[in-house]
């Protein structure tokens, strides 16, 4: 059997089951497997950077083969392999094979229980970053399906790990991190530098825009865009190809994150305007108001975000105090995952608002009759606000999350990219 199985991976066959045949509740339950999420990649890079950790990669073989089922799963025998005294019968699995709606789900508990047995523990933020902290030894772990990202003050104990998980598991240790997800990653004398820059270039090849002009901004300033601009397209499922992978590209360009948010909202019925827009990559017409945040760590940006808010709101004052409320849940995300984490911050986080009459309900405790229809969000506000857990001040014309709420004229965007630490590439045809 091991000889046949070393044959089918020299050829990289895989065995695989008709998953589709499965019934909810009967063959599976949980099918997902928990994946760690950008801006806890993000943080987790910017923590590197600062303390001067190492970063090592590893990749788990056959990651769905490790496995172990809950439940009573049946197969037919496959072809090749079927027993000549009971062609009839089936094969009972006792470990989950590729094509199993419950394999991811199966490998993630797998390899929880081993990370668990060598002393990590699972951050309460996040399922799928992994910490360990033993006397003077501090590691992290990220965990993306099958692909691993470690990181630790003792190189040697990251040596010790990767031999004990080799025991259980098939790893290829693929050294120092460099590309991830996607993304590239250099290490420098000042840091770390990260980007998408073939992802970038093989979405122009794909929609055949390698030739086309650069343009210093996504979008033009004042862009509005409609659900009406435009004619249908034929075919939207190229529309939304193309957003979903800008979307991505957010990830490293925080630049393009409004721009990009703006052409989401026309998924479901794309138009040769919305097309435009995006190859651009633009204010939609129901006069619901954009949230936009950027939280730094340090002098590094970590997360950020533009959002459209639920409801249309009556001012620019209630607009902006629902986007504290946003950014004020982040905050507190964060602070939990540097707990998690082992780091607590020496001094509480400061939030730059560029509202006065915002800033000044969020400081009195005196209940507003204007605010009774957002009142949840004022008691969050007003909460975290008194009981110090947040400072916050004013801020005018230096609004650097305005870049995530409005199109902006070319100087006042180039400017306020700089500031998101944001060097744009050249992308050179292949």
């Amino acid at each position: 059997m091991n000889e046949e199985f070393q044959a089918l991976h020299k050829q990289d066959t895989k065995l695989v089951a008709k998953g589709f045949h499965q019934q909810y509740g009967v063959y599976f339950d949980e099918t997902f497997s928990l994946v760690i999420k950008p801006p806890t990649i993000r943080l987790i890079l910017s923590l590197v950077v600062s303390l001067n950790w190492l970063l090592r990669q590893l990749d788990v073989k056959n990651a769905f083969l490790h496995g172990t089922l809950k439940e009573e799963v049946y197969m037919t025998q496959p072809k090749g392999y079927i027993d000549p005294q009971h062609p009839n019968h089936v094969c009972k699995l006792l470990k989950s094979i590729y094509g199993l709606k419950q394999a991811p789900r199966a490998w993630f508990e797998s390899f929880t229980s081993q990370l668990l047995h060598l002393g990590f523990l699972a951050s309460t933020t996040y399922s799928s970053l992994f910490i360990y902290k033993n006397d003077k030894i501090i590691a992290y772990l990220l965990l993306y399906v099958d692909d691993i990202v470690l990181t630790n003050n003792t190189p040697t104990f990251l040596d010790h790990l990767i031999l004990q998980l080799s025991k259980v598991f098939d790893l290829k240790d693929l050294g120092q991190l460099h590309y991830f997800l996607g993304f590239q990653v250099t290490r420098t004398s000042t840091g770390l530098h990260v980007n998408q820059a073939k992802y970038a270039s093989d979405l122009l090849k794909k929609h055949n825009m390698m030739d086309s002009k650069p343009a210093k901004t996504p979008s033009c300033a004042n862009t509005r865009l409609s659900l009406h601009d435009g004619d249908p397209l034929p075919n939207p499922h190229g529309y939304r190809s193309l957003v979903g992978a800008l979307h991505y590209l957010t990830f490293t360009r925080p630049d393009i994150s409004y721009s990009v948010h703006q052409v989401c909202q026309y998924m479901s019925a794309p138009t040769t305007i919305h097309l435009g827009a995006a190859k651009r990559a633009g204010d939609p017409d129901d006069r619901r108001s954009t949230s936009g945040n950027l939280v730094y760590l340090g002098s590094n940006p970590t997360t950020w975000s533009a959002k459209k808010q639920p409801t249309v709101s009556r001012s620019s004052t209630e607009s902006k105090y629902r986007a504290f409320a946003i950014a004020l849940a982040e905050l507190c995300w964060i602070r939990t995952l540097l707990k998690d984490l082992g780091i607590y911050l020496s001094h509480p986080p400061l939030l730059w608002c560029d509202n006065v009459s915002a800033l000044a309900i969020a400081s009195n405790p005196v209940y507003h009759p204007r605010t009774k229809h957002k009142e949840v969000d004022f008691q969050f506000v007003q909460e975290r606000v008194l009981h110090k857990d947040m400072l916050i001040k004013f801020v005018s014309i230096d609004q650097l999350a305005d870049i995530f709420t409005k199109s902006l004229p070319t100087q006042r965007f180039l400017h306020l990219q700089r500031n998101l630490t944001v060097s744009v590439p050249t992308i050179k045809g292949g």
